[in-house]
């Protein structure tokens, strides 16, 4: 009755038609759920301009909780459960009276819990169920064992062993039970959230600890900054670094076991004004190699990229910003050809994962070992295949050319915005052309975007607007594209995972003739299309039209170049 009530003042409201409405509701008798989640589902209303109406017209206040600052004691007066059970969160307390915000402050029921259970007035407002649940995972899924770890390390003993100067106390309290657990938890809640990266960042007054989840950063919680100390005390010591010296940055490495897994974490960190931040990259030892199907080639390109990859005696390169998954491809390449018959040594900074019959070299520039000097030693190895990390100046570019031309297959990567720029870099770099030219066999471009969550995506036909600005205006018929909805399943996100986008540019005689001349790469890039090249965007589109990612990635990841 309350779904029929809300529904219909939407219409009276001139946000939805009576058969929209309708609809609406044949559809929530047949999925479940709430109105309102399916409204959004069915792109008829989004979640904010309704619930802002709905204040307005019930005189319940609207709350952004993504600007609103929490009290972590008011939070505890919930429980988690209840709060993930009625999508409430408490976020202030005045007497005897609680202010919740709630996805629907009209539920009477989910009221009385939180009333039986607190003991207090309930004074709802009304918040977006994607803020709600953010709240709820920032300051319940790691707050409860906080608060608890919290209460064991007192801060004025903290405050004053992060003022001595010596490296003593710093380590009596790295070796305290309390802050051990709460290294041990936050790792913990990554491996859970398949974070690839943590961030502890210390700020005025508090600690804010970040994970880097499908390639975005997201909050994670806040903690009293008297625990910085001992925090990053623990983590050099895990680390084997210098936990006295606090001015200069500072590089380690330490493994840790997490639910059955065991992970590999580098750790950095780098002075800041309000102490140091520190980052870990996560790095899952075990885990099972990516296959060259798995990447999200189209399958032709799947098949022109393994007939790459299994040619002897030539240069292969794969571009993309950091974080675009690189690495993974090269490996991937890798072991589709490895075999007992292939001598393959790698040269990595770092090295990443360990491959089972590949020789991986890791860079040591105190000890002398760089990109240059270590793919000399290596030619010297007697390889068949060689993978070089990263082409960072002229010396290196050149002797992986010179290894291709000598009868040796050589990967490496560039930071490039698409496949063309790859060969401007080059040159830039004082490699010559016709070198470029003569073992360059092909250029793989790539980006990872966020997957969407199979769970909840919402399929919407495009609009001439839109199709005007993606340049498919030409198009016949209608377009269906898939948008991000959110639910339990990916913690109201609406993706879940990333998937690859590629452009391959294969060097044909045209653009060897093209290199040769020194043409701009744009010029390139146009040959390289009329020959049949798919753009990034292009690319992106089409996994856009399948339903794997949405259109709003494509165009956060691609850039202006490959329009």
């Amino acid at each position: 009755m309350r779904h029929r009530m809300i529904g219909q003042m939407l219409v009276e409201g001139g946000l939805l038609t009576q058969e929209q409405l309708a609809r609406a509701l044949e559809e929530q008798k047949r999925r479940g759920g709430r109105l309102g989640g399916v409204l959004k589902a069915l792109g008829m209303v989004d979640e904010l301009t309704m619930i802002e109406f709905l204040g307005r017209q019930l005189g319940i206040p609207h709350v952004d909780l993504s600007k609103a600052t929490i009290d972590p004691d008011i939070v505890t007066l919930i429980p988690e459960a209840l709060a993930r059970r009625t999508r409430a969160v408490p976020i202030n307390r005045d007497g005897k009276d609680l202010t919740v915000a709630m996805v629907d402050p009209l539920n009477v029921f989910a009221i009385d819990d939180i009333r039986r259970t607190t003991g207090l007035e309930i004074v709802p407002v009304v918040a977006t169920e994607r803020e709600i649940v953010k709240a709820i995972d920032r300051h319940y899924t790691v707050r409860e064992s906080m608060e608890e770890i919290v209460r064991g390390i007192d801060a004025e003993q903290a405050a004053a062993a992060a003022e001595e100067e010596g490296p003593l106390s710093l380590e009596a309290m790295a070796d305290e039970t309390p802050v051990v657990k709460l290294v041990n938890m936050i790792i913990t809640q990554a491996d859970r959230d398949r974070a690839s990266d943590v961030h502890i960042e210390p700020d005025q007054n508090v600690i804010r600890i970040r994970y880097r989840i499908d390639g975005l950063l997201r909050d994670v919680m806040e903690s009293p900054k008297h625990l910085h100390a001992g925090l990053s005390s623990r983590l050099k010591i895990m680390a084997s670094m210098d936990i006295a010296e606090k001015r200069v940055p500072q590089d380690g490495r330490f493994e840790i076991g997490v639910g059955g897994k065991s992970y590999d974490v580098r750790m950095s960190t780098l002075p800041t004004l309000f102490g140091e931040k520190i980052v870990l990259r996560l790095l899952e030892k075990g885990t099972r190699m990516v296959d060259l199907a798995e990447l999200g080639l189209d399958a032709d390109l799947l098949a022109v990229y393994e007939k790459l990859v299994l040619r002897p005696h030539v240069f292969i390169l794969v571009t993309g910003p950091t974080g675009s998954g690189k690495t993974t491809t090269i490996y991937a390449s890798i072991a589709r050809i490895n075999s007992a018959e292939k001598n393959i040594i790698t040269i990595e900074d770092p090295i990443e994962y360990q491959l089972a019959r590949v020789n991986q070299v890791p860079l040591n520039p105190k000890a002398g070992v760089t990109f240059a000097s270590g793919l000399r030693a290596i030619v010297r190895q007697d390889p068949d295949v060689i993978m070089v990390g990263e082409i960072r100046d002229s010396e290196t570019a050149t002797i992986a050319i010179h290894a291709a031309l000598t009868g040796h297959l050589v990967f490496s990567t560039l930071h490039t915005n698409d496949a063309a720029g790859a060969v401007a870099r080059l040159v830039d770099m004082g490699v010559e052309p016709f070198l470029i030219a003569s073992s360059l066999l092909g250029v793989a471009g790539q980006r990872l975007a966020r997957r969407l969550c199979v769970k909840c995506r919402a399929s919407y036909e495009a609009s001439p607007d839109l199709l005007k600005e993606l340049g498919l205006a030409g198009v016949p018929g209608s377009v269906l594209f898939y948008r991000a909805v959110g639910c339990p399943a990916c913690r109201q996100a609406g993706y879940l995972g990333r998937v690859g986008i590629f452009e391959m540019m294969t060097m044909s005689e045209s653009l060897r003739r093209m290199v040769v001349a020194k043409e701009t790469s744009s010029r390139l890039r146009a040959q390289a299309i009329r020959e049949g090249m798919r753009s990034l965007r292009e690319e992106g589109l089409r996994k856009a039209a399948a339903g794997l990612t949405s259109v709003e990635e494509i165009l956060r990841v691609t850039t202006d170049v490959e329009e």
